[in-house]
């Protein structure tokens, strides 16, 4: 509620022009459905399909690439920059029997184009499947992305996600991810760094409970000199939940003046949540600026006593503790109502997790 933008629904994978909201598009923005695009003009995309992803692409990607069927399409020309947010949900419902759902996106950005674009994966009730989806992004000279994407599947369902990122010179990239729902969730996200000057901050944050498992795949590579990344990641974990974080930094031998950072911290409220955390840096230039580093904890009993001593109860007490660990993530959501509904889902997920 609250949130203005331009809205492109797909249900079960497909594309759903009726219930999409796609009035009023800026000059320079096209938007449409990769089935129709495919079947009326297939060179249009011709540059684009696997162009990112290419074609060496892991298990769950290729997957995908066999047995593409529909997906969803966003090509931004040069210097447009459309004022509302663009939003994509992914909606899974009426599931009688399990099935798969494998989309692709395309997003292309021509040189100096500017978007905001809300990814959301979500259900109506509590159907066992699968989402197999791909997204390939490209940003030219000078573009600019803000991208949030946030899954709050079915308890039952199977989420795989790949993410691939290209951008050219002076390029910034500004992702957001939250993974809160699924059984079994997996996302990899893959950037290149190919053109001097670009910037690419990654953020995220994930709940697992209730034997939940929840794992991020980064590979961040930088292919030429003068580039920034940022890779913040948090994690809380409770009940019998568990996490992977998988982060890894790649520096060429010609990618001199090189900035990056990675950073992965967890949260665990119980004894028998469980992460396993390997952030890597590979380093092969010597002019260089790169940290890396991760943390494991549990909430502080001092903390949790001094809040229940002031009369508030042991749920809410941990949820705020919980929510001002997860702050930093959240606040970078836009715009406001966003961000708002995110942090109450978030915020309930955290009150209902047992105390330990």
């Amino acid at each position: 509620p609250g949130l203005d933008a331009h809205r492109a629904v797909l249900v079960n994978g497909r594309f759903v022009p009726a219930l999409s909201d796609l009035r009023d598009l800026p000059a320079g923005v096209r938007i449409g459905g990769l089935r129709q695009i495919l079947e009326s003009d297939p060179d249009a995309l011709r540059e684009h399909l696997n162009g990112v992803a290419g074609d060496s692409q892991p298990l769950f990607a290729a997957l995908n690439t066999a047995a593409l069927d529909d997906g969803w399409v966003l090509r931004l020309a040069a210097g447009a920059r459309p004022a509302r947010p663009i939003e994509l949900i992914h909606l899974s419902v009426g599931m009688d029997e399990p099935r798969v759902a494998q989309p692709r996106h395309i997003v292309a950005l021509e040189p100096g184009a500017e978007a905001t674009l809300i990814e959301r994966y979500l259900s109506l009730d509590d159907s066992l499947y699968c989402t197999n989806a791909v997204v390939e992004l490209s940003l030219g000279q000078g573009a600019s992305l803000t991208h949030q994407r946030i899954q709050t599947e079915s308890p039952k369902a199977f989420h795989i996600a790949g993410l691939y990122l290209h951008q050219g010179a002076d390029s910034r990239y500004r992702g957001v991810n939250l993974a809160l729902g699924g059984a079994w969730a997996r996302t990899d996200i893959v950037v290149r760094l190919a053109g001097e000057g670009a910037e690419c901050d990654l953020q995220g944050l994930y709940l697992a409970g209730d034997r939940q498992l929840t794992d991020f795949h980064l590979d961040v590579e930088h292919r030429v000199p003068r580039c920034t990344s940022r890779e913040t990641f948090k994690g809380i974990l409770y009940g019998k939940g568990r996490a992977v974080f998988d982060g890894r930094v790649y520096v060429a031998r010609d990618a001199q003046k090189t900035d990056a950072a990675m950073s992965n911290k967890n949260l665990l409220l119980s004894e028998g949540a469980e992460v396993d955390t390997k952030p890597q840096l590979e380093i092969h230039a010597d002019d260089v600026k790169c940290s890396h580093g991760t943390t494991v904890g549990q909430i502080e009993p001092e903390m949790l006593f001094y809040l229940r001593s002031r009369g508030i109860a042991g749920p809410l007490a941990q949820r705020m503790l919980c929510l001002g660990f997860a702050g930093e993530i959240l606040d970078a959501l836009t715009p406001e109502a966003l961000r708002e509904q995110v942090s109450e889902q978030v915020g309930l997920r955290l009150e209902q997790a047992p105390l330990e």
